[in-house]
């Protein structure tokens, strides 16, 4: 009724409904299925876990998708760039993990967040290789390069169980 109002449809091959929410896990494991469904939005695969205390709680992970996405993003731009100056590339790095970490260090994403940075660091390590016949880097090297230029490390940017008390006229 509400998307009508709007003249907005829902596309009936993207959507569907699945079981989700506190009983989702033990519905599962009744009828055989394993783990229950998760969805993606907004760049974050929501699944079902449980909390330290052992309720139930909605988790997220970055996307499947986006992050291979934006590493294949990554790569073609190292293929391209990769015999400018060497500071200019970290640079860009810096810069583009600082606004990857904006946007996906969110509670319960750390982990996902920290392996994205590491595909990174590899990516790095292979096409700075490659800018000659002769290798630049040992693996060595490549780590005190990095101890004097360092990428920036993810930090949780937003703990989304404490923003109840901000938003909590929407609520």
């Amino acid at each position: 009724m509400r998307l009508k109002k709007f003249n907005l449809e829902i596309a009936e091959d993207k959507t569907k409904i699945i079981p989700f929410g506190r009983f989702a896990e033990k519905n599962a494991n009744q009828t055989g299925e394993g783990k229950p469904a998760t969805f993606d939005f907004l760049g974050f695969t929501h699944y079902c876990g449980k909390s330290k205390q052992g309720n139930f709680r909605v988790k997220r992970k970055s996307s499947r998708k986006k992050v291979q996405g934006k590493l294949k993003e990554t790569k073609e731009w190292l293929k391209k760039n990769r015999n400018k100056d060497i500071h200019m590339i970290m640079d860009r790095f810096k810069r583009s993990l600082t606004g990857y970490y904006n946007y996906y260090c969110i509670t319960d994403n750390t982990q996902s967040v920290n392996n994205f940075k590491d595909k990174i660091q590899y990516l790095l390590f292979k096409w700075l290789n490659r800018r000659s016949q002769r290798k630049s880097f040992t693996w060595d090297k490549y780590r005190l390069f990095l101890d004097k230029n360092p990428l920036p490390s993810p930090k949780v940017k937003v703990n989304i169980y404490n923003l109840r008390k901000e938003i909590s006229y929407i609520l």
